[in-house]
């Protein structure tokens, strides 16, 4: 018999609840199988077989429609205004993906539907007495947890899913500025465009060096300003160092003040009529203005300046929290034995710093890597470099990402490489986690 229940519940959403004497709950999975035929039946225009084949995958039901357009991103371009029937392959793939999405949710449903069926049976056929409010109950009990966060995660499934889906999918098309739809229509081009990064040797030159720079800067950004709030954070708390809370407050300014604000008024004093260049031409240090944003190694060493800049207010005071929590005895265990300040220092205080802001260090750079807002309002990723594919001296990867979709229309790349930044950035953070202390307790 629960072979057959489920066997029932498979042709006819609840009708094996039914058997098993869960009117209630089978009456929910059957509505729930109304919704999805209606879904299908009355979301397109009923009698298109009439008009051939294309015609009646065109408007036919919400799931017929999308999986075809999914498939084919459509058949008709937009040749000229007259034309009233017509494709736009975007819309086809984004409206196939939330069909197929929704049918996968149908899905899983319908093995819910089935698989309760058969475990229902199976404990009545063992003397067991359940109803549906029973059931409902120990659910409720049970699932609750799932059951409050389920209308989130819908939404979470529409509002970033479907989207990350989307811009996968782009890669694997040659969706650009010469393909652009309802006058073109998109194709698939499979692994392409991935292949182009590689085989070509701008593309692919322009990709290795840009991933080098982004590598680079992450590193450095991150450093440099750790070891400037290191510096600060140690100096502050030093003895000779009269009022360090008004200190403290002085050197927190710059992490306090908008960063967009900051690096655009660096753009401005770092100009060759700048303020920088001014002061410096003045008092005579230098003969001829600076080419801070015009050259590629002045570009690149103002950029981590102006990151130091932003960035170690953040670390001084990660830093000196943790230096208030080792212990004093330690310090004065040290002197006893002999120790100097650098000592203390190399022996005490910086290797419990590190083991506290190491997984700070990580993300820091895992937040550089990403820093799209340093590079786009200060440099703008220039100067330009004739070497790189649409692409400037300064330029990291979200940045050359930025500028294919926005300024080059170069969707297919642009996806691509936000792949290529996802599997590293998962990776490294991955790398990350499994070294924590805590993952290792788990």
């Amino acid at each position: 018999m629960k072979y057959l229940a489920a066997f029932c519940s498979a042709l006819v959403w609840g009708s094996g609840q039914c058997l098993n004497k869960q009117k209630i709950k089978g009456l929910i999975f059957f509505v729930m199988q109304i919704i999805l035929v209606c879904l299908e039946l009355f979301s397109g225009t009923l009698g298109v077989l009439s008009g051939g084949v294309e015609r009646t995958f065109r408007n036919a039901g919400f799931f017929t429609r999308g999986l075809w357009g999914l498939v084919t991103l459509g058949t008709i371009p937009r040749t000229s205004s007259r034309v009233q029937v017509y494709d736009h392959s975007i819309m086809l793939m984004l409206a196939g993906i939330i069909a197929a999405v929704v049918l996968v949710l149908f899905t899983l449903i319908w093995f819910w539907n089935i698989i309760d069926a058969y475990r229902t049976r199976k404990r009545i056929e063992g003397g067991e007495e359940i109803s549906s409010l029973q059931y409902f109950r120990n659910l409720w009990s049970s699932s609750f947890e799932y059951i409050v966060i389920a209308p989130g995660m819908l939404l979470v499934v529409f509002i970033s899913i479907v989207p990350i889906i989307f811009a996968i999918l782009v890669a694997f098309t040659n969706y650009n500025m010469n393909f652009i739809p309802p006058r073109r229509l998109v194709e698939w081009t499979g692994f392409e465009t991935f292949l182009n990064i590689i085989k070509i040797k701008i593309w692919g030159g322009t990709f290795v060096k840009i991933f080098i720079w982004t590598v680079v800067w992450a590193f450095l950004a991150t450093f440099s300003s750790y070891v400037f709030g290191l510096l600060q954070a140690l100096l502050i708390r030093a003895k000779a160092v009269k009022f360090p809370k008004l200190w403290r407050s002085i050197f927190i300014l710059p992490w306090a003040v908008p960063g967009i604000v900051s690096m655009m008024v660096f753009r401005v004093m770092l100009n060759k009529e700048g303020a920088i260049n001014q002061l410096l031409l003045k008092i005579g240090l230098i003969s001829e203005a600076i080419p801070f944003l015009s050259d590629p190694f002045w570009a690149r060493l103002s950029l981590v300046l102006v990151n130091v800049w932003l960035g170690f207010p953040y670390f001084m005071a990660l830093i000196s929290g943790v230096l208030i929590t080792i212990p004093q005895e330690l310090y004065e265990a040290a002197q006893i034995d002999g120790a100097n300040a650098f000592h203390q220092f190399r022996v005490i205080s910086m290797p419990m710093v590190f083991a506290s802001t190491a997984p700070q260090i990580m993300m820091s750079v895992t937040f550089n890597f990403n820093n799209f807002n340093m590079i786009y309002f200060l440099t703008g990723g220039g100067p330009p470099n004739p070497n790189f594919q649409m692409a400037g001296s300064t330029d990291i990867l979200i940045s050359w990402i930025f500028k294919l979709t926005l300024e080059q229309r170069m969707y297919n790349y642009a996806s691509a490489l936000s792949i290529l930044i996802f599997i590293i950035i998962a990776s490294v953070s991955a790398w990350n986690l499994l070294r924590t202390r805590a993952f290792k307790e788990d």
